[in-house]
């Protein structure tokens, strides 16, 4: 009998050495998901000993080791809180976008029965940690490939959440919306065309639409869906958008020069890393936009 904390030790020097950073997280999350457990439960047992390892955990432990997305393999993310199922054709949710999700609920505070749309969606992530919190708002939330959409649609199904998930183009969605929406979240493509992204996990497995931004500053999609949310947006209402730690000051003072915008605020995420983005929706044109960091 192979024990169980002894096969978790083996792995995680396994991970190490093929360069996955979260090793000794990973082996234990990857034995729990074989067992059928929470990691906590593994955990315990591990110290407790005299437990044998899961079949096909050395199998397992091999795909993560050539840099399949623990994700992938688990088929589970968990985001503010929710379970997402995700796979191959979505992109996975990243802790760091939960700043996204408070930045968007602190600006429907005090609103009454809001309305929101989430441009390019994925798994739904966004949308859904939304609802869950702010359960008086109607959320709208499309996504443009077939597969993004499939699992943003299981997951607000098993869910339970009322979330319109709708496929189409962010750039021209919700044309009956227009003037009518408080909010409008968005983590868009934003990586530049010429910048491949390092780790395999994201480049080999993320797909490529959920990626590049259209542009060598990597702004054209992200400035794109801005300019259909100012659409959406009733006048006071807010856009919500995460972007690439490079373009702190760069999307900020881009949003600022369209005349959309009356106050355009960039946040800084845990690490303090410019991460979202914060807009509000003005319609008085001729007048200087503040910009500014929070």
């Amino acid at each position: 009998m192979t024990e169980l904390r002894d096969a978790v030790r083996r792995a995680t020097m396994t991970l190490a050495e093929a360069g996955v950073e979260s090793a000794p997280v990973d082996a234990v999350h990857l034995a729990a998901h074989l067992r059928g457990e929470d990691v906590s439960e593994t955990r315990r047992l591990m110290v407790r000993g005299g437990v044998e390892a899961p079949d096909g955990y050395a199998d397992l432990v091999a795909e993560r080791a050539s840099r399949v997305p623990l994700q992938h393999l688990t088929g589970r993310a968990y985001f503010r809180g929710l379970e997402l199922e995700v796979g191959p054709g979505v992109f996975v949710p990243r802790p760091e976008t939960e700043l996204l999700v408070d930045l968007a609920l602190r600006s429907l505070a005090g609103r009454d029965a809001p309305v929101v749309v989430d441009l390019a969606t994925g798994s739904g992530a966004i949308a859904l940690a939304v609802k869950a919190e702010c359960p008086a708002a109607t959320v709208y939330a499309v996504e443009l490939t077939d597969l993004a959409h499939a699992w943003a649609v299981r997951n607000r199904d098993r869910l339970g959440l009322e979330v319109s998930v709708d496929r189409g183009d962010a750039r021209h969605a919700y044309p009956e919306h227009v003037d009518a929406v408080d909010v409008v979240t968005c983590n868009p493509p934003y990586i530049p065309d010429d910048q491949v992204p390092v780790d395999p996990e994201v480049r080999d497995h993320d797909p490529v639409e959920a990626l590049y931004g259209g542009s060598v500053d990597g702004l054209a999609l992200p400035l794109a869906m801005a300019g259909r949310a100012a659409e959406l947006l009733r006048d006071g209402g807010t856009l919500v958008m995460e972007h690439a730690e490079t373009q702190g000051a760069s999307l900020p003072r881009a949003l600022a020069g369209t005349g959309d915008w009356d106050r355009v605020i960039d946040h800084v995420d845990l690490l303090g890393r410019p991460r979202c983005v914060v807009a509000t929706r003005h319609r008085v044109r001729g007048r200087d936009a503040l910009v500014g960091q929070a």
